[in-house]
């Protein structure tokens, strides 16, 4: 951070009463550095938000495996977007049920048509997208 700048912020001392127990509680050293993540955070949303941004991120899925044809189903929407599936690990939890992650990069639009497709799939007991980005445009 070669060029700073500073600004003041006028807030309710309840509410920065929270904030600070709130950065404490994170671990960040002060203020600044929490703000910046806060400023980071809506730019990445920002950036998800556009359809054509191209953006990274996973893809978390629950299933019993014991589900007829769901394993076949769910590679073959893999299958379909192989162009966006970056890698992929595969955890047995138990005797029945299948953690799966994918980590998935491409545009904003891409990346959320195969997360629905995943997630939607019968027999997924439970997904998520979680988004991030390339960490280009961030400082």
């Amino acid at each position: 951070m070669a060029d700073l700048t500073r600004f003041g912020i006028s807030m309710d001392e309840r509410l920065l009463s929270r904030f600070d127990d709130l950065i404490s509680r994170k671990g960040y050293d002060n203020r600044s550095e929490a703000i910046r993540d806060l400023i980071r955070n809506a730019l990445v949303e920002d950036r998800w938000a556009r359809e054509d941004e191209e953006i990274v991120g996973t893809v978390t899925l629950v299933y019993d495996h014991h589900t007829r044809d769901l394993g076949d189903k769910l590679t073959e929407h893999q299958h379909s977007h192989h162009q966006t599936i970056i890698s992929t690990l595969h955890i047995h939890l138990d005797a029945h049920h299948c953690l799966e992650v994918l980590v998935v990069r491409g545009t904003a639009a891409k990346v959320r048509q195969l997360a629905d497709e995943l997630i939607g799939t019968k027999g997924v007991k439970h997904g998520k997208l979680v988004t991030t980005t390339t960490g280009q445009d961030l400082l």
